[in-house]
């Protein structure tokens, strides 16, 4: 057993653009499609992932500094830092969790597919770090390794049903048909966009206010193409973070560039994707009967569309903005702000690409999510004592993964650490995952008319 994990701790440290290529190339096989496709297939999308580290990077290290400079201008007294992803991820592989939710995860999957509980077939590995860290945090919270396990088995089992739930919007949205994305902030926080995009369809005048890149284009011609409007929001949130003038357009052609590259590489991902998955979902279609399966893969795969650019942009800003206002938060959004389109990019999606719609939902996620990462402070503070990695810092916390509302109610629950606000996080939270999936179930989450879908729930 040893062995196993010490050999799948080591594919998993080859991070993704090794360990994806080496995963679909053994699908490809298990498929029966030949070593020359299954290889083609898994170079390409290694190829893809090399270059969408290559933008995303682009983005991190020019968007990065200028958001942390923006977030230390504007931090009004925060002194806990925002960890981001890249310094809490380790966090839940060094944990006693981080290995043993790997095959936790995949035994999950399997059973699911086998009980007809989910059609994702997930091929994501590394992101069964948000998993791992629930289930790190909840064995913190209770001391109990137990419980750290059901942590793990529940975040698994909802995250690949939120793949189900949102299939119809990453078909007919991102146009990602046969891929689904079950992991992360994008998945679990994009239900609070469906209940607000129907609030939105019912308020007369309202309900017509359109904003997208596209409108923008057809109403202001060059000056609204992804180009153009990304260029300016960098310049904007340059001179925000109080770069020179000469910094600022410098990063405002930068998030340019990031707007036309980022659809360009995840297109490359999906080409070496398809033939692998529609393989795979003819196989499980011939088996059980009359399913639509899909191939579960990195949320970072939404980048790439200009309206999620476009949001992430707005609320790299916003974000600060809104720790600043919440009552009581200690955490500096710091880490995170640099790839805050994961925590929106569902919920674009949900909202067929209006940018005035997600500015509520999105407002909704990152209000949610910073009042959660201030609760889970000195849980995460002790995860990182525990696997060495607070560093010099006192105390720490995290947009992603710590201010997940999954891994927030798991570990309070659990622990009975239950507060008013642990009660009004399940209200809100609960009513919207079930909102969704009543939605799902109806098949009326995505609609071209909106009217239909009004019409379908009276």
């Amino acid at each position: 057993m040893d062995a196993f994990l010490a050999v799948i701790q080591y594919i998993v440290n080859l991070g993704p653009s090794v360990m994806l290529p080496l995963i679909i190339t053994v699908i490809g096989l298990a498929l029966r499609q030949g070593i020359g496709k299954s290889v083609r297939a898994g170079l390409t999308i290694g190829v893809g992932f090399v270059g969408l580290g290559l933008v995303v990077g682009l983005l991190t290290d020019a968007l990065g500094p200028a958001a942390q400079a923006m977030a230390e201008r504007f931090g009004l007294g925060m002194n806990v830092i925002d960890l981001g992803w890249p310094g809490t991820s380790p966090m839940a592989w060094a944990s006693p969790m981080g290995l043993v939710a790997i095959p936790i995860a995949i035994l999950v999957n399997v059973v699911m597919l086998l009980l007809k509980g989910t059609h994702v077939l997930n091929v994501d590995i590394w992101n069964i770090w948000h998993m791992a860290f629930t289930g790190a945090i909840v064995q913190v919270a209770t001391g109990s390794f137990w419980w750290g396990i059901v942590g793990v088995v529940v975040h698994a089992a909802i995250a690949y049903k939120l793949g189900d739930m949102f299939g119809q919007v990453t078909d007919n949205f991102f146009g990602l048909e046969g891929v689904a994305i079950p992991h992360g902030t994008s998945a679990y926080m994009g239900v609070l966009a469906s209940p607000i995009d129907d609030l939105f369809n019912k308020i007369p005048g309202v309900r017509n206010i359109t904003l997208t890149t596209e409108k923008l284009e057809e109403k202001l011609g060059a000056a609204g193409e992804p180009l153009i409007v990304g260029t300016v929001l960098g310049i904007v949130i340059g001179l925000l973070a109080g770069n020179p003038i000469g910094e600022a357009l410098q990063l405002g052609v930068k998030m340019g560039a990031v707007m036309i590259l980022m659809p360009m590489v995840v297109k490359l991902i999906m080409q070496g994707l398809l033939p692998i998955a529609e393989a795979a979902r003819t196989i499980l279609q011939k088996r059980f009967k009359d399913a639509d399966y899909k191939i579960g893969l990195d949320p970072a795969l939404l980048l790439g569309h200009p309206q999620v650019i476009s949001a992430s942009l707005i609320f790299v800003p916003l974000t600060v903005l809104i720790a600043a206002l919440i009552p009581g938060n200690r955490v500096l959004p710091f880490g995170d702000l640099a790839t805050i389109g994961f925590f929106v990019a569902i919920a674009v999606g949900v909202h067929k690409g209006n940018i005035f719609r997600t500015l509520f939902s999105g407002t909704a996620i990152m209000v949610m999510t910073v009042w959660i990462a201030n609760q889970m402070v000195e849980l995460q503070t002790e995860l990182a004592r525990n696997t060495n990695l607070l560093g010099n810092a006192t105390q720490v916390s995290s947009l992603d993964q710590s201010g997940s509302p999954i891994t927030y109610l798991l570990a309070k629950g659990a622990s009975g650490q239950i507060s008013i606000g642990w009660f009004v996080i399940l209200a809100l939270y609960g009513a919207s995952f079930v909102y969704t999936y009543i939605k799902y179930r109806r098949r009326t989450l995505w609609v071209d008319d909106p009217e239909p879908a009004l019409a379908a729930e009276h």
